[in-house]
């Protein structure tokens, strides 16, 4: 059986590019296409990733610093890789990758982490947070994102089978593809055993610094809380400005290692989260490190976070909005106590990477034996043309 792994492309190493990892960890003799791939060597090695195909984009100019501007090419760009040799094709698809063209003897399977937000229901918070959301630009912006709306829906028939990576994910596949999308969760990387180190003084933000993960909330958030401390981790394009504005209680500590950012996540009171992700990992390698989250309740958080019962592992807030995080943060320090970094960790337990292993080389190997052709197919019944008899004498 011949093998291949579509992925929208390749540049950072995100929870998408997790969920490769252990797609080619199940099927390691497959091959990988891409639209483009600008990973360096480590990164290469931490999704255990070889030699990768290409689109046509990989040779366009600027694509390292701007690859969004290639947008509009990338539905063709998808249609025009040939797999035509494969028996089985997966795709991995957040943008284009799941438009994959394959034949009616092949077997696709499209693992989605969601269908393309930004020209769905995140389009208006997309245009703002990009500048392009008024004038001649923002009208162009729209009618791209109404073509690629309508390419989306179209594809949408073309996987055999549809995979949501959050049952909030699946009903976003319901509403925009009309279609029924199996859920599992992906996976989450564990350490071996809970921490034993003592908790610090400090809060703990991790993420992307970009608008939508409303980081601002959270620091505005501890503005009124002076003798809290919050630490932050990560960079991004609001990391100059949230440093600019924030109170003497927050402190940034930019881009960390993994070893550093489980140390950090170890050892906090707390890791809060004021994102609507559709899955959403950190979170749960918080949890892994048998840290409590406090999360904005909606998404993907709702599926992964405990916050009812004697095992609860979290808190959730009802708005992005420093008022409603600062006051979920003085609840959860009134029963501190109560969270328990057992508990925790057994929450986490339940997103491991075998347990993604197991459920997903089980429905595909469901998905081949579905598509297998009988042994022997019945013989087609002939029906043979009885001509009337000629009379004697007729011509």
């Amino acid at each position: 059986m011949r093998v291949a792994i579509v992925h929208d492309w390749l540049y950072v190493v995100g929870g998408a590019e997790r969920v490769l990892r252990e797609i080619l960890s199940c099927y390691p003799q497959a091959d990988v296409f891409t639209l483009f791939d600008l990973l360096d060597q480590d990164s290469r090695n931490k999704i255990g990733l070889g030699t990768t195909r290409t689109s046509f984009i990989q040779k366009l100019p600027l694509l390292r610093r701007s690859h969004q501007i290639y947008l509009p090419l990338m539905p063709f760009a998808i249609e025009q890789l040939d797999l035509s040799d494969y028996d089985l094709v997966i795709s991995s698809s957040y943008a284009v990758a799941k438009g994959i063209i394959t034949g009616p003897d092949q077997v696709h399977v499209a693992y989605v982490h969601s269908p393309m937000r930004y020209a769905w229901d995140l389009q208006h918070a997309y245009l703002r947070e990009s500048g392009v959301d008024r004038g001649l630009k923002g009208v162009l912006a729209r009618i791209l994102l109404h073509y690629m709306r309508l390419w989306d829906v179209r594809t949408a028939s073309g996987p055999d089978a549809l995979i949501a990576n959050s049952d909030f994910v699946a009903r976003r596949i319901r509403k925009i593809y009309g279609r029924t999308a199996s859920r599992i969760y992906p996976p989450v990387s564990l350490c071996e055993a809970v921490s034993d180190l003592p908790r610090g003084r400090h809060f703990l933000v991790a993420s992307r610094l970009v608008p939508y993960k409303n980081i601002d909330a959270i620091v505005e958030a501890f503005r009124a809380l002076p003798e809290l401390e919050l630490v932050v981790a990560g960079d991004g394009s609001e990391a100059a400005r949230l440093r600019r504005q924030a109170p003497p209680n927050v402190r940034f500590v930019g881009f960390v290692t993994d070893q550093e950012l489980r140390r950090l996540m170890a050892t906090a009171r707390a890791f809060v989260f004021a994102a609507q992700e559709d899955f959403g990992i950190v979170p749960v390698e918080a949890q892994a490190e048998g840290t409590p989250v406090l999360a904005l309740g909606r998404g993907g958080a709702c599926e992964t976070i405990l916050t009812q019962g004697p095992n609860r592992t979290g808190l959730f807030f009802d708005e992005p909005t420093a008022e409603a995080i600062a006051a979920c943060i003085r609840t959860f320090v009134s029963i501190e106590g109560s969270f328990s970094r057992a508990a925790c960790r057994a929450q986490a337990e339940q997103f491991s990477a075998e347990r993604f292993r197991r459920e997903f080389t089980a429905f595909v190997a469901a998905q081949m034996d579905r598509s297998a052709p009988p042994a022997s197919l019945p013989a087609s019944p002939l029906y043979a043309v009885e001509l009337p008899e000629k009379r004697a004498g007729a011509r």
